[in-house]
């Protein structure tokens, strides 16, 4: 069992299902072939305003598919809605079990539910809906309230009583729902706290990079002011973070992201700005989305639908704030390779 296992304390519910179907198929001498449907495997592409590509997805689904008695199929969708709906059609011609699909496309969706439907094929959906399905994905709203209150309280804890100013950084003008859920959870999460804040937006424009430039600006208007930052990617606070070190503004500004990719937890190899030994990062934390990890999430769900059982509507990944006090309870070392 891989060691990721031993660690997701959260999953343990949906394993205790996945290995009792798995076990039953077992006993029967059974596998089952499922096929994944991935969003889009082109190399540099990022996926939900997030670090994570479609290759990270789909090694979650190689790694988590070794211990269960599963034979793997995998389709690219390429980000298009048409070869989607041709990969459900191929899926379908493979005789599989179930369709795990990853499709952003609502008129392609409809597509192939009605052909999975006609072949009696079922289907599980990941992030965006698949009509007749269940779904699995994040719940950016959610994900982004943990942000906003944790940015309050930590201003609430060492800045108590002084004045503070709220900053939004990210490509606020995506036009997808993921980007503007998170921006109201986040808007939620620090009203909680603070309801007359103003949350001053510096848009990316979906290049995180200009996080730098965006905030070294914002810093010269506010020499002295305390800043709680809020990220829409974890890219985006390692340059506001740069920002921050450069104009020597690390005793008055923390910043909070969303993700928690490899940007921001590093590699085996790589400079950690979320570290047990970088306690001192204006990087408060980043949320959890685990896109790397959805494999070990989904196949149990696939399993129990497999077996019979009826799935909720809705899963939702669960987010966490990491910080550098749990972040190798999350990726320990041993994973980061």
């Amino acid at each position: 069992m891989p060691p990721v296992l031993h660690r997701r304390v959260f999953l343990a519910g949906m394993l205790a299902g996945g290995v009792a179907a798995a076990g039953s198929a077992a006993a029967a001498g059974r596998r089952f072939r499922i096929a994944l449907a991935d969003l889009d495997e082109t190399r540099g592409v990022t996926l939900e305003g997030l670090g994570f590509t479609g290759a990270d997805v789909r090694r979650s689904f190689e790694l988590a598919a070794r211990t269960l008695p599963i034979d793997m199929l995998y389709f690219d969708n390429a980000g298009d809605p048409a070869r989607a709906v041709a990969n459900a059609e191929a899926a379908i011609a493979a005789m599989v079990d179930l369709l795990i699909e990853y499709n952003a496309d609502a008129e392609a969706n409809a597509e192939i539910a009605r052909r999975l439907a006609a072949a009696g094929v079922p289907a599980l959906a990941l992030v965006d809906p698949l009509p007749g399905s269940p779904l699995y994905g994040p719940d950016n709203r959610a994900a982004g309230r943990i942000a906003g209150r944790a940015l309050t309280a930590f201003a609430r804890e060492n800045w108590p009583g002084e004045a503070v100013q709220a900053i939004l950084i990210g490509d606020l003008a995506d036009p997808g729902p993921a980007v503007k859920e998170r921006v109201q959870g986040i808007t939620d999460g620090v009203h909680e706290s603070l309801p007359t804040l103003k949350l001053a937006p510096l848009d990316t424009g979906g290049q995180s990079v200009r996080a730098d430039a965006l905030l070294t600006k914002f810093l010269v208007t506010q020499p002295g002011q305390r800043l709680l930052i809020a990220t829409l990617d974890d890219l985006a606070a390692v340059y506001a973070k740069n920002a921050i070190e450069m104009n020597r503004r690390q005793s008055d500004c923390v910043i909070v992201s969303q993700g928690l990719d490899p940007n921001i937890h590093g590699g085996v190899s790589e400079k950690k700005e979320i570290d047990p030994n970088n306690r001192a990062s204006v990087v408060l934390g980043s949320v959890a989305y685990y896109m790397d990890r959805y494999g070990y999430d989904v196949l149990p769900l696939a399993l129990r639908l497999l077996a019979g059982e009826k799935l909720p509507a809705r899963t939702v990944t669960h987010h966490i704030l990491v910080t550098a006090a749990i972040v190798f309870r999350e990726y320990p070392p041993i994973d980061m390779n």
